[in-house]
């Protein structure tokens, strides 16, 4: 029986768990439902959302590719129930090659697919490593519609989308799988706009939501009419099914649809590490986490937004003070403990170092203290905490920053110890920003109290390792917003001395902040993953090698 034009397509923005296709494919049998409901023909569901992206790897293995066919296999079945045809991106194997692709179930039965063209090998992709790069594609019959599917990369250059238009497409429904960055919103929207123009057709994009290792998928899917203009969007940092109306007047296609605005500025930021650190916690099982509490800005800001994450019963705090620990920063753990509801223990570690001393004294004697005795301190701290996680499960969070992780200003198994860093892709001056942000806003979906949750007094105190006597951040390092400028222009735009040096700063503080962040690139190489929010984030994005010696204080001409 011939099916009637369809009227209306839902974009269904779904966030897969990776690996566990019975999951997903049980989430996007509800997705269906919801959009049958609402009076649907079509579902699009976004990028890879099969299996999870990005699975790396694991497309290497037969076992993992029959899960995935046999997950296809049950959704085909389902649409000889005359609900609504599924486009669904997941890796496909044929002729001992693996692709990217997007599939067509209808009428019980895998009707059409199309393999990814362009292949990213930049940023956190490595897709040319995994999967082999398709055929230009042609159009789609699609309950009345020839539909152009591209998926993700394909519509950032002209070619795959003007293909699709010659051949005869009438719209244009991309899925995805794009990565979250600050600004990345407006560049995905801008290049939407650019193949439209091009090709006068609306366009669709769909994509995946969710926060999978290091990567965040901000959601945010939208579709445009022929003339450029927003006929829908998603909201951020959630899952969404919508369903667009779609209109044909004698050949001209109207979409119209929901219209939900999106997150920005601090808010963005925040939701997004919340997201992350959620999925993060929740994808892999943990009962909830365990962090040390110090009384300063970084540990205030990772225990909100774990609270604003997973819950305050899921958040437990530990104040683990010396002898120089100051009263002020015990009070101030004790007050945002109390104003974020989570439990907060106290566990001295003054004996523990007394011990170490003992234990050390032959092998230290003669020298001085100093930065040892002072790292032993904070791997003491990551010791408990390692102990209560392995004893009670939670998983431990790391409460460095990413001004901290470009420096070296961090301890290896000390308060870098933890499986999953925060914030570790957010500046210092960032996190007073967000500090200041959340308690005058209470983000969407957030799990914590409304109001000032953060203490005044920590947000405005110096920071401070309280590692010596009267110690501040600023005896070892520039001040923040000084050193956040350099080493933004060091990690995220990967210029040299000189080039920072004509912009104002001072050599001298350049070449030190050089210096501190070619040291420290093994320490990196062994820290915990954390949600990535800026354009180049320390961790898989970054690859440079251990072992060097390029030296660029030598090209310099400076003492290295």
């Amino acid at each position: 029986m011939t099916k009637a034009k369809a009227n209306a397509i839902a974009l269904a923005q779904l966030n897969p768990h990776m690996g566990n296709i019975p999951a997903n494919v049980a989430r996007l049998v509800e997705a269906r439902a919801q959009a049958q409901a609402s009076g649907a023909q079509i579902i699009v569901a976004p990028e890879m959302y099969l299996s999870g992206y990005q699975c790396d790897d694991l497309v290497l293995r037969s076992d993992f590719m029959a899960e995935i066919a046999a997950g296809l296999d049950q959704l085909a079945a389902l649409t000889t129930d005359g609900g609504p045809a599924i486009i669904v991106g997941a890796p496909s194997a044929r002729d001992g090659k693996v692709y990217n692709s997007v599939f067509v179930l209808d009428d019980g039965e895998i009707k059409a697919c199309r393999d990814k063209v362009g292949l990213p090998t930049y940023s956190v992709f490595d897709d040319g490593r995994n999967f082999t790069p398709g055929q230009m594609p042609g159009p789609v019959m699609v309950r009345g519609w020839r539909l152009g599917l591209p998926i993700c990369e394909d519509i950032w250059s002209t070619d795959v989308v003007e293909c699709l238009a010659e051949s005869g497409a009438e719209m244009i429904v991309s899925i995805n799988g794009s990565p979250f960055e600050i600004g990345k919103r407006d560049k995905r929207i801008s290049n939407a706009v650019a193949r439209v123009t091009e090709s006068g057709l609306p366009l669709i994009y769909v994509a995946l939501v969710g926060g999978q290792d290091e990567v965040v998928y901000d959601g945010a899917s939208f579709a445009l009419n022929a003339d450029g203009s927003l006929a829908a969007h998603l909201p951020s940092f959630s899952e969404a099914v919508t369903t667009l109306q779609m209109k044909d007047d004698f050949g001209a296609l109207t979409l119209t649809g929901a219209m939900a605005p999106p997150d920005e500025g601090m808010g963005e930021i925040w939701r997004a590490l919340m997201l992350g650190l959620r999925d993060y916690v929740n994808k892999n099982g943990f009962p909830g986490v365990v962090l040390g509490l110090s009384g300063g800005i970084d540990s205030a800001i990772v225990a909100a937004l774990a609270v604003d994450a997973l819950g305050p019963d899921a958040v437990h705090a530990v104040m683990m003070p010396s002898a120089y620990t100051s009263r002020e920063s015990l009070d101030d753990a004790a007050d945002l403990a109390g104003r974020l509801g989570i439990r907060l223990d106290e566990i001295s570690i003054a004996p523990a170092m007394q011990a170490m001393d003992g234990m050390l004294a032959e092998q230290f004697a003669g020298t001085d203290p100093g930065i040892a005795e002072e790292n032993i301190q904070s791997r003491l701290r990551g010791m408990i905490l390692m102990g209560i996680s392995n004893k009670s499960g939670p998983m431990v969070l790391a409460t460095g920053n990413k001004s901290e992780y470009a420096a070296g200003y961090s301890t290896l198994y000390g308060d870098m110890c933890g499986g999953f860093a925060p914030i570790k892709d957010v500046w210092k001056v960032q996190v007073f920003d967000l500090c200041r942000w959340r308690n005058e806003n209470m983000p969407r979906g957030g799990a914590g109290p409304s109001g000032e949750i953060i203490p005044t007094r920590i947000i405005e105190k110096p920071p401070s390792a309280e590692l010596r006597p009267d110690q501040k951040d600023t005896d070892s390092l520039p001040p923040y917003d000084r050193l956040d400028a350099i080493m933004r222009a060091l990690c995220e735009e990967m210029v040299d001395v000189e080039t920072i040096v004509a912009r104002g700063f001072d050599t001298e503080e350049v070449a030190r902040a050089s210096q501190l962040l070619f040291r420290a690139e093994y320490k990196r190489f062994q820290a915990a993953p954390g949600p990535k929010i800026t354009a180049l984030a320390f961790g898989r994005e970054r690859r440079l090698p251990l072992t060097s010696g390029f030296n660029p204080l030598q090209l310099s001409g400076k003492d290295a």
